[in-house]
């Protein structure tokens, strides 16, 4: 499987076109926020100190979150590629078994996500020292690595099966341009979930990308609030983290960060043999 996998990733990185697009949705919300999203959410909160570093920490967790679900999407182009010139075929007739099959893709497509999130980490790092913000710690960093694996994981998982239902490369191409457009929504980037329909923050809740990016944001923004909440009420804090997806609450209880990755965790398990399952199907 091993060699399954490297020559899935020497496919990916092989075509910069399908590099350039998985990172594509980061860089339109990147772009909005620096031009146009950026000035709204700093604008109103006028009141709070150091608004303008602590918005920037919360898109910066945002952005890393995102880049794991788009790098996975374009590196299951492989698997697309596959089915589509009937490549797949033969790696079914072989006697490697069909878990192993699908084991290769979500190993490679978890690899791809896992570096661009990292290579987002470090872009960002050095954006956020740059605009006056620490760095995070050897402690916050080790956090940060590990949710951005099992975000990974999770996202690996669920695009698997997402791309489990197509067989073509213009239905992939097609389900790529939706989740690119709606990731920014369904993860609460683009607006604050408190600005969301009631509807749309409870799908914001339920997706397994939102729960890693919870957790993100409350390692990237902790110092920063620290600053900027130094003499605010605990209940204004608290709204606030609220408001802007740092925290959920569900049923009015607050989701605490182990339920956060029990959710990636049993995410990634369900997905996978969903997947696998409907493969399987597709086989016979």
């Amino acid at each position: 499987m091993i060699s399954f996998v490297s020559r899935n990733l020497k496919v990916f990185f092989r075509d910069k076109t399908a590099v350039f697009f998985s990172l594509l949705a980061v860089l339109i919300v990147l772009g909005l926020y620096i031009f146009f999203l950026g000035d709204v959410w700093i604008d109103s909160f006028p009141n709070i100190k150091g608004v303008k570093n602590l918005m920037n920490c919360w898109i910066i967790a945002g952005l890393i979150g995102v880049t794991s679900v788009t790098a996975n999407m374009g590196a299951f182009g492989t698997m697309i590629e596959d089915k589509s010139k009937n490549k797949i075929k033969d790696f079914y007739v072989s006697p490697i078994k069909k878990s192993k099959i699908v084991g290769g893709y979500i190993i490679s497509s978890f690899i791809v996500g896992s570096m661009m999130s990292v290579v987002t980490l470090i872009i960002s790092q050095i954006y956020l020292v740059y605009s006056g913000v620490d760095v995070l710690n050897f402690k916050e960093l080790t956090e940060v690595f590990l949710i951005i694996l099992m975000t990974s994981l999770s996202n690996s998982a669920m695009i698997l099966f997402i791309v489990s239902l197509f067989s073509s490369e213009k239905a992939f191409s097609t389900a790529s341009t939706i989740v690119g457009t709606l990731i920014g929504f369904i993860t609460g980037i683009y607006l604050p979930i408190s600005m969301l329909p009631d509807s749309v923050q409870i799908i914001v809740k339920l997706f397994p990308t939102s729960h890693g990016i919870s957790i993100l944001r409350q390692i990237f923004m902790k110092k920063q609030m620290d600053i900027s909440f130094a003499d605010v009420p605990t209940n204004y804090i608290n709204e606030f983290k609220e408001s802007m997806g740092v925290v959920y609450y569900i049923n009015d209880k607050l989701v605490s960060n182990t339920a956060s990755v029990f959710i990636l965790i049993a995410s990634t398990i369900i997905f996978f043999f969903l997947a696998v399952l409907i493969l399987y199907k597709k086989k016979k």
